[in-house]
């Protein structure tokens, strides 16, 4: 059965953004589950936290045997790098994507203003969120990102969360193998060297033709690259990367 894999989506979004991954690695065999974190998909309503979040992302692990290779993209990368450092005996290895940017600017200067601005709409943003989607995505990437819906409310609380989270400093304290893989167009991997250096053990991928919502972009690509990592994970203790990672000043896969 192999490594099982636990997926984490980004803000506004649900679980079902994983749908692509999901049913290429379940096709291999492999145990996965897709979260939805707090204030998003099926926990909408609730009050988004970052202890709340760890907390989901744990309990899916555990659902799963204990111990995974969690895959986190954007907000998602963000908090499976805060459960790595909390709870590093559950983290075989750790994906880390769209997310090479200190919450501190990437957040509070980027989404917060936009986040004020929409939750002034009648619908909180809710059709402008769609249609940027919808021209941005391949189809079948818009059709997961939307079909748990958009939580527009949420946004505020999690910026409020995680930009004060010491990103860098959590990613240094997990001893275990991380990739980080950013789409090569995407305007956050503007830290990328520096979260690169502070990783124990990592490995910067960066997907050509790909944005910041790699994993939507190039479903079947970001789909392969997990599997190959999970092998990695699994097979060789993660001491050797998979096909494709590298450490140069401008690694491609």
């Amino acid at each position: 059965m192999g490594l099982p894999v636990v997926l984490v989506h980004g803000l506004r979004l649900s679980g079902t953004m994983w749908r692509p991954q999901q049913e290429v690695l379940e096709a291999q065999g492999r145990r996965v589950v897709a979260v939805d974190l707090p204030g998003h998909g099926t926990r909408r309503g609730e009050v988004f936290t970052l202890p709340g979040a760890i907390g989901a992302v744990a309990e899916a692990i555990d659902a799963v045997g204990g111990r995974a290779l969690l895959v986190g993209l954007s907000l998602g990368g963000f908090v499976s790098i805060a459960v790595a450092a909390a709870h590093p005996g559950r983290v075989a290895g750790l994906v880390a994507a769209g997310c090479t940017a200190r919450p501190a600017q990437a957040l509070a200067q980027v989404y917060r203003i936009p986040a004020v601005l929409l939750d002034r709409l009648p619908d909180h943003g809710q059709a402008v969120n769609e249609r940027f989607h919808r021209l941005t995505l391949p189809s079948d990437g818009a059709a997961a990102a939307l079909d748990g819906g958009l939580a527009m409310e949420a946004a505020r609380a999690v910026i409020d969360e995680i930009s004060d989270m010491e990103v860098l400093e959590a990613l240094g304290a997990y001893q275990g193998p991380v990739w980080l893989i950013n789409g090569a167009r995407d305007a956050f991997r503007i830290h990328e060297r520096r979260f690169l250096e502070a990783c124990v053990d990592g490995r910067l991928l960066n997907v050509p033709r790909a944005g910041h919502m790699v994993s939507l972009d190039q479903p079947e690509n970001f789909a392969k690259l997990v599997g190959d990592i999970a092998d990695a994970v699994s097979v060789r203790g993660a001491e050797v990367p998979p096909p494709g990672a590298a450490r140069s000043s401008d690694p491609q896969v």
